[in-house]
């Protein structure tokens, strides 16, 4: 298995980047390999300066970087030879099982959607989320970020894909799904979300178990908890600076520090075809480390596959 990687992508990069891949090394089983998509001098110098063993690395040239705060439309149109680009090109031409990057976010999901496209009869791709689970292990978030204006049936599509994440990623038989809303009430919330209820209930492909407030977020009421991006985004950023207020105070506990972005690596774009992980823009070597150990459980448990099947059923 071959994950590419994009070396120049994120605040931090191109050391965090090469940092991780050496920390990812030392976990990744022996038959994973990682192309390093970048200035090949650049990423040569890097690799030499962290003393990182090559034998599983293979550089694959992309002289232009499409900067952090680039318009992802036009960088992707003015930079064809961008790290962005390319690793999208190994991704559809079969060379490598999954792309990562902390580079810019808006130029990682229009690429997707240019480049490997969404899945025959996905409304439109999404970005998944992560929350500790109390009890212990992940619950799935969708959509964190990617849509921030949605209709009730891409609400339900994202419960479908979403749902197969959660079981075959995740390892999660017969997920619960929950709605996101402010109140357990089936007429409660926004015309949206009411909407969205109807479709929920009627669908015989989900273990639905209705609506879910702020406070299931943590518990075992839903592995996987549907919303528009908007609602997703806030969760997430507000879970994150939970940690960071924890941090400032110099307390630490085990479960809240899950909350830290550094502890799941990425975010997947699930809907398209093919397996792609975006990290956060601060991303530091141990998040980069843990984006390619998530890339590698996504690419082993075919997961793009197992939606497009779901959706054929």
């Amino acid at each position: 298995m071959k994950i590419a990687l994009d070396v120049v992508g994120g605040d931090y990069a191109p050391d965090s980047t090469i940092k991780g891949v050496k920390l990812a090394l030392e976990e990744l089983p022996p038959s994973v390999s990682i192309a390093l998509v970048g200035p090949q001098d650049l990423t040569a110098s890097k690799l030499q300066e962290y003393e990182v063993d090559t034998s599983r690395i293979e550089m694959v040239h992309a002289p232009e970087i499409i900067e952090m705060g680039e318009h992802p439309t036009k960088g992707l149109s003015q930079k064809p030879q961008a790290s962005i680009p390319i690793g999208y090109g190994l991704l559809k031409s079969g060379a490598v099982e999954a792309f990562c990057s902390a580079g810019n976010t808006g130029a990682m999901h229009v690429g997707a959607m240019f480049s490997i496209k969404s899945i025959t009869g996905i409304i439109r791709p999404g970005i998944a989320g992560f929350a500790p689970k109390e009890s212990g292990g992940l619950g799935v978030i969708m959509d964190v970020g990617a849509n921030a204006d949605c209709k009730p049936d891409v609400l339900l599509q994202f419960g479908e894909i979403a749902s197969v994440y959660a079981k075959h990623v995740l390892k999660i038989e017969n997920p619960k799904v929950g709605l996101m809303n402010l109140g357990e009430e089936e007429k409660k919330g926004t015309l949206l979300t009411q909407a969205a209820y109807q479709l929920f209930k009627i669908n015989k492909r989900l273990n639905f178990v209705g609506n879910v407030e702020g406070y299931d977020i943590f518990n075992d009421k839903a592995d996987v908890i549907i919303c528009d991006g908007f609602t997703g985004n806030v969760i997430l950023k507000l879970a994150e600076s939970i940690y960071t207020l924890l941090q400032k105070r110099n307390f630490s506990d085990p479960f809240f520090d899950q909350f830290n972005y550094e502890a799941i690596g990425g975010s997947p774009i699930l809907g398209v075809n093919g397996n792609v992980i975006i990290g956060h823009g601060i991303s530091t070597a141990p998040a980069i480390k843990n984006m390619l150990i998530q890339a590698m459980q996504m690419a082993e448990s075919r997961v793009h596959e197992k939606i497009k099947e779901t959706l054929q059923d």
